[in-house]
C-alpha cells in the first residue's frame, strides 16, 4: 500500500476532517493541524464547541471550518463531507475522533444508552470511514486515522460500551485494511491505540457509578494524543501505541488475559472512581452539552495536575528504524568487542 504523504511538512495546505472536534483529543488534534497549515473542518454535535475549535485553529494558522452534524447519522453525515469538499478541497485526511459513552456496570445500562453510544462510537467511525472513502478511493490517494485505545483490545470494567466499540472498530479496520491491500489501493489506513487521556468527558459522560469517574493512571494531556495523530497522518503506517501503559497493557493482555482478569476485577471500579460525588447535569449522550450549557469545554478535563505532558514511548513509537538501527549498532560492537576480546586472550 502506498502512503498518501511523506512527512509532517506535507500537512500544510492539506484539507483534513477531524470528527468529535469540540473537545478533547479531536480539539487538540485540530488546533495542532492548524499549527501547522492545514485547511481543517471540525465535525461535532455541539455549535458551541465546533465554532470556538475552529477559532482556535484559525488562530493557530490553519483554516477553518466548522460543520455541527451527528457522526451515527450516515446521510448528515456524508451530506457533511460533500460541504467540506465544495468549500475547502478535497479531503486528503479524515481523523475518527467522536465518541460517546456511560459508566455503569453492564446490567446497570439501558438497552436504548447502551444502542445509542456504539451507534456513535462505533458506527460513527465506520460511516465516517465509508464517506472518506467514496471520496478518496477515486483519486486513489488520502488517510484514514482511526482514534484507538488500549481497550481495542483489554477490556475495563464499567466500560463495557466503549470496549466493545473499540474492540469492532479494531476489527473493522483490520478488514478494511486487507480489501485495500488487495486492491492496491492507494488510500492508506491507520490506527492510534491511545492510553487514558484527560479530556472533559469525565464531566459530561453519562455516569452510574456511586462516584465522579476518572481516568486510570497514568493519564495523558490530549496534545499527547494529538502529536501522535498528526505524526500518523501524516507517516501511516498499521498501528501506533500511545503510552508505556498502553504497551504494557497490550502485552500483559497477550501473555498473561486470565491475570488481567483478575487484576482489574479487583482494582477496576476503584481506580475508575475519585471521591467526590458524580456529576450533575446533561450527559452527552443524547445532546451536546455544550449547547445546553452555552459552555464551550476546550480539550483538557479536569485532572491537569496528574496528566503528562509527553510520552517517552510515543517517541519511541515513532522512530522504530532509529531504534533498531542503534540496536543493531550496538550488537555489531559488542559483537566486534567480544571477537577482540577472544583473540587478545
Amino acid at each position: 500500500m502506498r502512503a498518501a504523504m511523506a512527512g509532517g511538512s506535507e500537512l500544510r495546505d492539506k484539507v483534513v476532517v477531524v470528527t468529535g472536534a469540540s473537545g478533547g483529543v479531536g480539539r487538540a488534534t485540530a488546533r495542532l493541524l492548524g499549527e501547522q497549515g492545514a485547511a481543517v473542518a471540525l465535525l461535532a454535535r455541539g455549535e458551541t464547541g465546533v465554532r470556538a475549535a475552529a477559532k482556535n485553529v484559525e488562530q493557530a494558522g490553519g483554516r477553518a471550518l466548522a460543520v455541527p452534524v451527528d457522526v451515527s447519522d450516515h446521510a448528515a453525515l456524508d451530506a457533511a463531507a460533500t460541504r467540506v469538499e465544495e468549500e475547502l478541497g478535497p479531503i486528503d485526511v479524515w481523523v475518527n475522533v467522536a465518541f460517546s459513552t456511560l459508566f455503569a456496570p453492564f446490567t446497570d445500562a439501558e438497552p436504548e444508552e447502551f444502542e445509542r453510544a456504539t451507534r456513535v462510537t462505533y458506527l460513527g467511525f465506520v460511516w465516517g470511514t465509508r464517506v472518506a472513502l467514496n471520496r478518496m478511493l477515486p483519486r486513489d490517494r488520502g488517510v484514514i486515522v482511526q482514534t484507538g485505545s488500549a481497550m481495542a483490545y483489554r477490556g475495563m470494567p464499567l466500560q463495557a460500551v466503549y470496549s466493545g466499540a473499540k474492540h469492532a472498530i479494531q476489527g473493522f479496520t483490520e478488514a478494511l485494511r486487507c480489501e485495500l491491500r488487495h486492491e492496491r489501493s492507494g488510500v492508506a489506513v491507520t490506527m492510534v491505540q491511545l492510553p487514558a487521556i484527560n479530556t472533559p468527558q469525565f464531566d459530561w459522560v453519562l455516569s452510574r457509578l456511586p462516584k465522579h469517574p476518572q481516568p486510570v493512571t497514568p493519564v495523558f494531556q490530549p496534545e499527547v494524543a494529538a502529536r501522535a495523530i498528526v505524526h500518523a497522518a501524516a507517516h501511516p503506517r498499521r498501528e501506533y501505541w500511545v503510552g508505556a501503559s498502553t504497551v504494557l497493557t497490550l502485552l500483559a493482555n497477550k501473555i498473561a488475559p486470565g491475570l488481567v482478569d483478575r487484576y482489574l476485577a479487583r482494582t477496576g471500579y476503584r481506580a475508575q472512581q475519585t471521591t467526590e460525588l458524580p456529576p450533575e447535569g446533561t450527559a452527552n449522550l443524547w445532546e451536546p452539552v455544550d449547547d445546553v450549557a452555552g459552555t464551550d469545554h476546550g480539550a483538557h478535563g479536569r485532572f491537569d495536575d496528574r496528566a503528562h505532558a509527553h510520552s517517552p514511548q510515543l517517541w519511541a513509537s515513532q522512530h522504530h528504524g532509529t531504534l533498531a538501527a542503534t540496536a543493531l549498532g550496538g550488537a555489531a560492537v559488542a559483537g566486534v568487542l567480544t571477537w577482540r576480546s577472544r583473540r587478545s586472550g
